[in-house]
């Protein structure tokens, strides 16, 4: 790290003008969450590997900010020279530029990899001391890093419409109506699920998110893709081609949105997607508008710069909230992908058990009792990436199994305490039938991304154990049976789920529920349920997907997460009051509760009812995908429950 710092501080130097410091952000050119191994330059440069965080580098001090899923991780990954900055605790990274820079300082930062939103709050920040954000002319860390991955060149994928429900020649008119009443003549696209959900497409350009590499512009009479023509086939390139989309090369992106700004963008055909009469009544009058709608989280400050401000529509992309809502076909296929993921999260849980008891003389998954100590040879011992493999394979052994919605979080004891802890070959825990298992995961299918976390004790799990765990579940069963009014926002319940928690003084530094793609992204907006601010931002609406996923955990202890997707549903309530229609919760994932783990004397009436119901529901749904073995388990597993008197 001391040559890479210093090879950075050299060229910060030299650059003209000289930086008094460099920001290198975790995101690409399309500000994603995940990117690929080539524009992961924050790890590189700090060794830190969560997805969230922001480095900054100075002429004598080197920062990183993240949140509270990663502290610990953070603090077990930085070098001595690196500060820890804790988001939420210490001062946000503008404020403390601001504040700790000297006056007039040039802050270096590659404007492809900083959206405008960022861009523009630091520019704020920046202006009391007259200091500078300076869009480098090179990415410095490209110059330094000389093993950087090659570009990824993985091939377009059509999405079948069976699978994304709805035809592009739609999703353009739809897209176009909203133009139109937001007075705009053209909408810049940036985000990788938001390009490949209009257009129907899927790759494998970025790890565990089915996503291309590509930009998209779409004007009132056009629609172009920016992509690595080499990725695209001629079967393809017919495909768009009937779509009127003209594919253009992914470095043309820059110089065609410097063309939309003076309304000199042409494509080579007219749009060719069937407009209905509505659509054609909602035909924008280019005389009545000059705008071009820039969604300022996802667009980069490199593509804004070539826009003229005053006739920019800054507001969050239209896409993002018809891409959320699903249809049918979308909702149908993620209710499949869901079962078929349960059942292998079941047999995943059968195979464990009976591995855990033959190699480690535990108790297993439905005795609480202390384990029978034993220790298995160095090839049959298993430890968290052994057995998060056995469980992709299971996976992999489904219908529509396409891979991971991202890297397993297979975490023992304490390193269960890691929000977002990633398990290394080398450097990973082997089981232990004494303390707590939490795995989270997820897979990807054509036909839906799934995610669920189960958290399990194969030995005797401590009374205090059990109340975090029950508290837990509490929250997350509290969530999932709300009834609300339409317009509620996530921010609103987000404390359902900590509620139970917060009872004992507990709580955690996460947020509860992120929306889930359908073969996208396993992280998608534009909704969310968190004690974030931004969660007041998009009210949870019917047909949008969300996951319930409170957790505890305890540093240097153990870690307790459960996690089911549920879908928002239209709600038959007695009354209705203020005419407002409300709203519930599906689950759509399906795999039991360790009965065990449960206080089941904390538990009300109410909540027995709702476990013993999802259980019941649980053994009939994945029942035809037992054998004989693993349904016993389930059945054994999903007994009814009750309090002793």
């Amino acid at each position: 790290m001391s040559e890479i710092l210093s090879s950075l501080r050299s060229l910060m130097a030299s650059h003209s003008p000289p930086l008094d410091a460099l920001v290198v952000p975790s995101e690409d050119y399309h500000q994603s969450e995940y990117v690929s191994a080539r524009d992961k330059r924050r790890e590189f440069v700090s060794g830190f590997t969560g997805s969230a965080g922001l480095a900054l580098i100075t002429k004598n001090e080197a920062r990183l900010w993240t949140d509270g899923r990663y502290f610990l991780q953070a603090m077990q990954q930085l070098s001595d020279e690196w500060t820890l900055m804790r988001m939420g605790e210490d001062p946000l990274v503008e404020v403390w530029m601001a504040d700790n820079l000297p006056e007039e300082a040039n802050i270096g930062v590659d404007s492809w990899c900083v959206s405008v939103d960022t861009a523009n709050r630091w520019g704020k920040s920046f202006a009391k001391k007259n200091q500078k954000l300076i869009p480098t002319t090179t990415d410095l860390v490209d110059e330094v890093w000389k093993n950087r991955p090659p570009s990824e060149m993985s091939p377009v994928v059509v999405h079948p419409l069976e699978f994304a429900g709805r035809s592009v020649s739609e999703k353009l008119e739809d897209l176009r109506v909203k133009l139109k009443l937001d007075s705009a003549r053209g909408l810049v696209i940036a985000a990788l699920d938001e390009v490949a959900w209009l257009y129907n497409i899927r790759g494998t350009d970025v790890a565990y998110c089915p996503v291309v590499h590509a930009f998209a512009i779409v004007t009132t009479n056009s629609a172009f893709l920016y992509v690595d023509k080499k990725k695209v086939s001629d079967e393809v390139n017919s495909y768009f081609k009937g779509l009127g989309i003209e594919v253009r090369e992914y470095t043309d992106v820059i110089s065609d949105v410097s063309l939309l700004a003076s309304d000199k963008l042409v494509s080579s055909f007219a749009s060719k997607s069937v407009k209905s009469e509505a659509a054609k009544d909602m035909e924008i009058d280019s005389d009545q508008t000059d705008r071009l709608w820039v969604d300022p989280a996802s667009c980069c400050y490199a593509l804004y710069s070539k826009l003229d401000a005053d006739k920019v529509l800054l507001q969050p992309s239209p896409l993002s909230l018809s891409k959320a809502l699903k249809n049918p076909v979308e909702l149908e296929g993620l209710k499949k992908a869901h079962v078929r993921d349960g059942a292998a999260v079941v047999q995943y849980l059968v195979w464990l058990d009976k591995q855990m008891q033959e190699l480690y003389g535990a108790s297993g998954y439905f005795v609480e009792a202390e384990a029978n100590k034993k220790k298995p040879s160095e090839t049959s011992k298993l430890t968290e990436v052994t057995v998060s493999d056995k469980l992709e394979s299971l996976r992999a052994a489904k219908e529509h199994f396409r891979g991971l919605s991202f890297p397993t979080i297979s975490s023992v004891g304490s390193n269960a305490a890691i929000i977002h802890y990633s398990p290394e070959p080398e450097a990973c825990a082997e089981m232990d039938p004494d303390k707590i298992y939490l795995c989270d995961s997820g897979a990807q299918y054509l036909d839906g991304t799934t995610d669920i976390t189960r958290t399990v004790h194969f030995g005797k799990p401590s009374a205090h154990e059990k109340d975090c765990y029950t508290a837990v579940l509490k929250g997350h069963v509290a969530l999932g049976n709300a009834r609300f009014p339409r317009g509620t926002n996530g921010y609103t319940l987000d404390i359902l789920a900590r509620a139970p928690l917060w009872k004992y003084g507990l709580d955690y530094r996460h947020g509860t529920g992120h929306g889930v793609g359908s073969y996208l992204c396993v992280h998608e907006g534009p909704h969310q349920v968190s004690f974030r601010p931004s969660a007041r931002n998009v009210p949870l609406q019917a047909t949008m997907t969300v996951t319930d996923e409170p957790g505890y955990y305890e540093d240097g202890n153990f870690g307790i997460r459960l996690e089911n997707v549920l879908v928002v549903n239209d709600a038959d309530t007695e009354f209705n009051f203020g005419d407002k229609g409300y709203l519930q919760f599906e689950h759509i994932t399906w795999a039991p509760y360790q009965v065990k783990l449960i206080h089941l004397d904390q538990l009300t009436r109410e909540e027995i009812e709702w476990l013993n119901t999802y259980h019941s529901e649980c053994k009939d749904i994945l029942a035809s995908f037992m054998n004989q073995t693993e349904m016993e388990w389930l059945k054994k597993a999903t007994e009814p429950v009750s309090v002793s008197a």
